[in-house]
């Protein structure tokens, strides 16, 4: 008889790729997490932008870079089903 084992094969190998690929996405996540966590490379006061020390504005600027990594990985991984 006929076997669909291919199919399938080839359908599993796919899946697993479609998985590796959102894992590999996912580690985007931990980007904002780095910038923010090495407070000593942010700890100074120059330069200045629009009055605020580096400090503030450097950690201000990764909200709106955080906003777009997670919705980056969220429509990489979401399932349409």
């Amino acid at each position: 008889m006929f076997r669909s084992a291919p199919v399938q094969d080839a359908h599993h190998i796919h899946a697993r790729r479609g998985l590796r690929e959102e894992a590999l996405i996912r580690w985007l996540l931990i980007v904002p997490f780095i910038g923010l966590m090495a407070v000593s490379f942010y700890n100074i006061k120059e330069p200045y932008l629009l009055g605020f020390p580096f400090f503030y504005w450097y950690q201000l600027a990764w909200v709106p870079v955080t906003s777009f990594l997670i919705w980056l990985v969220y429509r990489s991984v979401r399932d349409d089903g």
